[in-house]
């Protein structure tokens, strides 16, 4: 991600992740643009501020939680009012994901891709969600599954509450439990939605979507679940709590730390001192070397 000045736009981009690129920008005052179209859809969202935002003939001004939609081959512009301070954040998204993700939620594959009609609007819960998936996007500790399904329900929102299909999304709660099955039993590796998909043969709009309905939490929030089961198993046998984070799959071990206490209301250090030596265990725990926690 390229770093920023105050007025110039912060860049992100992931290999892994190539049909999607953000823009932040801090100072919008110093960066104008002329009416200009893209061949990708863009959506953003003003997190400060005021501007201009001239879409086709019309020019609206827009503030801060404001969520902006251009099509592709909208023409278009954001512009500051009377040097006023604003700031932003972009979502360009290739027009063939999005185009796949409206076949999957229902749309016709007669025609393409399906333009949003509404230019701008105030939804609260697009507007948290798109700075929501941004902050996840640009972070390089989170995993590549929780971007993917994060990308996928937000998009699904945004379609569902703009643009909505006229098909409802079907029931598939057997396909479901094969997707948490391929989770759990894979639940320290570097899981791929592909993967899951795949095992259960669901596209990745019913996945994200019906698997949060069916068990209360998305695929990636079900994988943490599953880690942080695996390594209180880990802990219980006395194992070091740094190979303990390695082996449930976790980045670091700050990760395992957060994700434990947020499960368990103690961090694994406090967890493991819960269980007391006893007649039947008396030599634990084997600590080696100092443990943190």
């Amino acid at each position: 991600m390229t770093e920023p000045t105050s007025h110039s736009p912060r860049f992100w981009r992931d290999e892994h992740l190539p049909f999607i690129e953000t823009r932040a920008i801090a100072d919008g005052r110093k960066v104008t643009y002329s009416r200009h179209a893209h061949e990708h859809f863009s959506i953003g969202a003003v997190t400060t501020g005021r501007s201009y935002y001239h879409y086709g003939t019309d020019t609206f001004q827009i503030s801060a939680g404001t969520v902006v939609l251009m099509n592709p081959g909208d023409v278009h512009a954001c512009n500051p009012i009377d040097n006023e301070p604003w700031s932003y954040r972009m979502l360009y998204i290739d027009t063939p994901w999005l185009t796949d993700l409206q076949y999957q939620l229902g749309f016709s594959t007669d025609q393409g891709y399906r333009p949003f009609n509404t230019p701008y609007t105030r939804d609260k819960t697009l507007y948290a969600g798109l700075l929501e998936l941004y902050q996840i996007l640009v972070d390089e500790q989170a995993e590549h599954l929780q971007k993917q399904s994060t990308l996928v329900s937000f998009f699904t929102e945004v379609q569902q509450r703009l643009n909505p299909a006229d098909t409802p999304i079907r029931e598939v709660n057997h396909k479901l439990e094969r997707a948490a099955e391929y989770i759990r039993e894979h639940c320290t590796q570097a899981l791929k939605l592909e993967d899951i998909c795949m095992a259960a043969e669901l596209s990745p709009s019913y996945l994200i979507r019906a698997f949060k309905q069916y068990y209360g939490l998305t695929p990636h929030a079900y994988l943490v679940n599953q880690r942080i089961q695996f390594a209180r198993a880990q802990l219980r046998q006395g194992k070091l709590i740094a190979d303990v984070a390695l082996a449930s799959g976790f980045a670091d071990q700050a990760h395992f730390q957060r994700a434990f206490k947020q499960h368990f209301a103690a961090t694994p250090g406090q967890y493991r001192d819960l269980l007391k030596p006893s007649a039947n265990n008396p030599h634990w725990p084997p600590a080696t070397r100092p443990l943190n926690g």
